[in-house]
């Protein structure tokens, strides 16, 4: 296994709302016997709110403040010997500060997943607050990629086979 995964066991998925990170995350937990922790699931849980509620009614930049508390904890976490598959939301990768935190901390896996599949798949969902507005979702997807393309790892996303996208990161040379 790789040398940073031996010394860190973490795999922190990243990339755009809507491209699998949660769905994926659990399959691969699954495969490799590990936990799986979905961020935006753990800020839900601990605020005691949606994630748009957080939007609403203190802002992007409250919620991303208590995302980076959370990624931190459950880096902290794996450094002490739980390994763990984290999906991180959507924009937690795009902040400067979670990368360096993610850095040589195990693995950052980066979902390419293209617009037009991201955007079939959170059209219906009103629970993504900056999904609302389509033109915005595509410059914000637009916005984002440079900063998902720093992951160690890039899985192209080809439809909606998860089990293939799994398939996809056991595979990768860096998992070896």
């Amino acid at each position: 296994m790789n040398l940073k995964l031996k010394r860190t066991p973490g795999i922190y998925l990243v990339g755009f709302m809507g491209s699998g990170k949660s769905t994926v995350g659990r399959l691969l937990a699954h495969r490799l016997g590990w936990s799986f922790f979905d961020i935006d699931e753990e800020i839900e849980r601990a605020e005691k709110m949606s994630i748009s509620e957080i939007f609403d009614q203190r802002g992007e930049t409250e919620f991303r403040r208590i995302e980076t508390a959370v990624v931190r904890q459950h880096v902290g976490w794996i450094e002490r010997g739980r390994p763990a598959v984290v999906a991180l939301g959507g924009g937690a990768f795009a902040q400067p500060e979670n990368r360096g935190t993610l850095a040589d901390r195990g693995l950052t896996v980066w979902l390419d997943c293209p617009f037009e599949i991201v955007s079939r798949r959170v059209a219906q969902a009103s629970h993504r607050p900056l999904a609302r507005n389509a033109e915005e979702l595509a410059a914000l997807y637009r916005t984002r990629l440079e900063a998902y393309r720093l992951a160690d790892l890039h899985i192209p996303i080809a439809g909606d086979d998860a089990g293939e996208t799994v398939e996809s990161i056991l595979r990768h040379p860096l998992m070896k």
